[in-house]
């Protein structure tokens, strides 16, 4: 069959969420195409797979994007839960993100590229990242199946809900789409929202509103291409501990952990770091001798050796971390709403089972408390013990190539009429 997946521009960690999966249906069998704006051609080319572009470059739309961060966050206790998200607000939340987010991922020069697209290749299923409502879209305009991969949380799922008990004579999502349907001669109904299925990357002990139909696939962190170091394997006998805030914001403002609060954190611990943070990133901060900075280190190879990381919640490290059995330390960043899309899911999932500290959001981290979670963490071989469960419960989750013949299955029975 064919597959077209869509995901949002200049975002290569959620590209990367999908491209297991992705491989999975080529490797047996499946012709796989991904489509997105031309922001991302070189990352699709990296991770082997074929790209359509659609639409034209988003670097003016995302600086828009980045300056309609709104000045207040929803409010939230001082340590939040998933579950806490928008609690006051939720219809505000949404509209504003709809508006704000949302409507600039999906412009008219890349939904008309996109739906022309689909409607001459004509796939069977389209894959749609949690961002990309424009994927939904050219299903229902060419007749394919759909289903909605979640990247992280489903906040959307869970604002919606909420929104729709306080306020349900209001709907931004549908007012946002329903045009756009009716543009390419379709209507509106919920599965649009959530695919006629929704394959869930996370974890089984993450939390999870209702609303969707799950098909659950075992995370699977794609790192892209790399050659491994040579200094890798040779450890200097001190625990090794890994310090990364991912790859998708290094070339933006964003609101993430200070590298001068990472370093005050370690310096000095009798410990190995080292640290995947760039020269934008470190700046002008005093790189404390135990630290080793490296531009980049693929996680898959740097995580086994590692007896804890501290990162921002996101879900190539999160992943990382579950399948070798690395206790976490979680700072996710206040960037918009980011946290709650995941990052936060991740820090309440991890400390409740064991395996983890939420340490703090961003914006009140201070060296003094990563240190003392890391002396916890390192400290304490419960966190590591609970770990290697957390990979073991991980092991009886379908991996991306287990759910091709259920994509297959699944494909037929929600595929429209194509005359």
């Amino acid at each position: 069959m064919r597959v077209l997946f869509v995901t949002p521009p200049a975002l290569a960690s959620h590209l990367f969420v999908l491209t297991p999966l992705a491989w999975a249906l080529r490797t047996a069998g499946h012709d796989v195409r991904v489509a997105t704006q031309p922001d991302l051609a070189e990352s699709i080319v990296q991770a082997g797979l074929t790209g359509v572009l659609v639409g034209s470059g988003m670097g003016e739309t995302l600086m828009r994007v980045a300056a309609a961060e709104p000045a207040e966050k929803p409010a939230a206790p001082d340590r939040p839960r998933q579950e806490d998200y928008a609690r006051e607000d939720p219809y505000g939340e949404l509209d504003y993100l709809t508006r704000h987010l949302l409507r600039h991922l999906c412009p008219d020069d890349m939904l008309d590229d996109l739906v022309g697209f689909a409607r001459a290749w004509r796939p069977d299923l389209v894959i749609w990242d949690g961002l990309s409502y424009a994927g939904a879209v050219a299903a229902r305009a060419c007749g394919a199946a759909h289903a909605r991969l979640l990247f992280g949380a489903d906040g959307y799922v869970q604002l919606r809900n909420a929104a729709l008990r306080r306020r349900p004579d209001r709907d931004p999502l549908r007012e946002w789409l329903e045009p756009l349907l009716e543009r390419y001669g379709s209507g509106f109904d919920e599965d649009v929202l959530t695919g006629d299925w929704t394959i869930d990357t996370q974890p089984p002990w993450m939390w999870r509103p209702a609303g969707a139909r799950h098909l659950h696939v075992r995370p699977t962190a794609f790192n892209g291409p790399s050659i491994v170091p040579d200094w890798l394997h040779r450890p200097d006998g001190r625990p090794r501990v890994c310090l990364t805030l991912g790859v998708s914001h290094r070339a933006a403002d964003v609101a993430e952990a200070t590298a001068a609060d990472l370093f005050e954190a370690v310096d000095g611990m009798d410990v190995e770091v080292v640290a995947t943070l760039n020269a934008a990133q470190v700046g002008d901060t005093p790189v404390p001798a135990n630290v080793r900075l490296v531009d980049f280190v693929p996680l898959n190879v740097l995580l086994p050796t590692c007896r804890a990381v501290v990162h921002h919640g996101g879900n190539g490290a999160s992943a990382s971390a579950y399948e070798h059995a690395v206790p976490q330390l979680v700072v996710p960043g206040t960037y918009w709403s980011e946290k709650w899309f995941g990052p936060l899911a991740v820090a309440n999932g991890v400390e409740d089972q064991g395996a983890g500290v939420y340490v703090a959001d961003s914006d009140k981290l201070t060296g003094e408390l990563l240190r003392k979670a890391l002396d916890r963490v390192l400290g304490d071989p419960s966190y590591a013990e609970n770990a290697k469960r957390l990979r073991r419960e991980l092991l009886a989750v379908p991996t991306p190539r287990d759910v091709v013949p259920l994509l297959e299955g699944l494909t037929a029975q929600h595929r429209r009429d194509r005359s």
